[in-house]
């Protein structure tokens, strides 16, 4: 690819992170709603003070801690771009699995070894759907050998 063909890394990075932080405010709301209604007091007042109080607390949480996701990922995947110069799959399985890796290295080698085989092992998945539906799109566009009317 030329190079205004690829992704910039730092406009992947935001965007990126921003996705994630986004996907994870938005999950995390919708699990911290059910979980805030469901362990409040009774009474329709007190279930949804308990719902907002709970999504405002633990939404923005989750969200952070997906966009830490993101961004180390953006990194991981930029820096991989960069070093093999190549723009393919691997990359993102190999980033998977390094920012699975380096977010739980606080926890301990092993710890991190084990996040980095699932974040791996995830956007491996990930990939394959991908290309599986690439592939299934893709049979619409086929060419078709057209055939003629039998003149009679």
């Amino acid at each position: 690819k030329q190079w205004y063909q690829r992704r910039v890394a730092i406009t992947a990075g935001t965007d990126d992170c921003g996705g994630a932080f986004t996907m994870g405010c938005l999950g995390g709301a919708v699990f911290s709603a059910i979980k805030g209604f469901r362990i409040a007091p009774p009474g329709i007042k007190s279930r949804l003070l308990g719902m907002t109080t709970s999504v405002k607390v633990k939404a923005p949480v989750l969200g952070g801690n997906f966009g830490t996701w993101g961004l180390t990922f953006a990194a991981c995947d930029c820096t991989l771009i960069y070093i093999r110069n190549k723009e393919d799959h691997w990359n993102s399985i190999t980033a998977g699995a390094a920012t699975g890796g380096i977010l739980s290295l606080r926890s301990g080698p092993q710890a991190a070894v084990t996040s980095a085989i699932i974040g791996g092992v995830l956007l491996a998945m990930i990939e394959g759907i991908s290309i599986g539906i690439t592939r299934m799109g893709a049979e619409q566009f086929k060419p078709v050998m057209p055939t003629l009317p039998d003149a009679a």
